[in-house]
């Protein structure tokens, strides 16, 4: 398929996002995939060279370089998209939108990383940082749920970017901080009705090949740390 539109897709990243954002809206777009450095599993030096950031998602379209998740889908839905995956600024929902759509970036993703590496590092599960950032987290994905006990999508009645913005961080990033959604039922069956759509198994085929949609109510047992 050839575009001007070229997606850099770390695998096992975030960047899943911006391919599945794309397969939602049909899009041409050319996909150069890039595997992680053991024993660090850092994006590789041909990848970090493609923008100062280093940091995945990147896109390409003509002479614009763009890195930043959240950049890169305002690119994208204001450039290609023509209204869809997104709300107006008139529609009755559209502040839930905009809060889900940056949501996770802003709050629920960095508590998880955050999280992360202070296992890693071996601190305590009871050390105050943790206990403060686990709250914080659990406050974030009690939230999803009691959202998604509402509505069918994040921002409401319909489908749009902002679950393509989030399915990563209850989906994805457990393969690097395992933990289980089995006390969010809402969640639970969220997840499963995505694990079927076309856009995001299509997306998932492409990206990151063999890998399949971490949905299970079990921590994953094939963790890339």
């Amino acid at each position: 398929m050839s575009s001007a539109l070229t997606i850099h897709h770390l695998r096992r990243s975030i960047s899943e996002r911006v391919v599945w954002l794309c397969e939602e809206l049909d899009i041409p777009y050319n996909l150069k995939s890039y595997d992680r450095e053991p024993p660090t599993l850092a994006a590789p030096e041909e990848y970090r060279k493609i923008h100062w950031a280093g940091t995945a998602p990147i896109i390409e379209d003509g002479g614009m370089v763009l890195a930043e998740t959240s950049a890169v889908f305002e690119y994208i839905l204001t450039k290609y998209a023509n209204g869809r995956l997104s709300l107006p600024s008139t529609h009755p929902q559209y502040g839930d939108y905009l809060f889900w759509l940056h949501r996770a970036n802003g709050t629920t993703q960095p508590g998880l990383v955050a999280l992360m590496f202070g296992r890693l590092s071996g601190n305590s599960k009871e050390g105050l940082g943790t206990r403060v950032t686990q709250k914080c987290v659990d406050e974030n994905v009690e939230a999803m749920d009691a959202r998604l006990a509402k509505f069918p999508y994040l921002a409401g009645d319909e489908f749009t970017a902002a679950d393509c913005m989030s399915v990563f961080s209850v989906t994805a990033l457990r393969l690097f901080n395992p933990y289980s959604p089995e006390p969010y039922p809402d969640i639970v069956k969220y997840l499963e009705r995505m694990s079927h759509c076309e856009a995001y198994k299509r997306a998932l085929g492409k990206g990151d090949p063999g890998l399949e949609p971490v949905i299970s109510t079990h921590a994953p047992e094939n963790t890339v740390w």
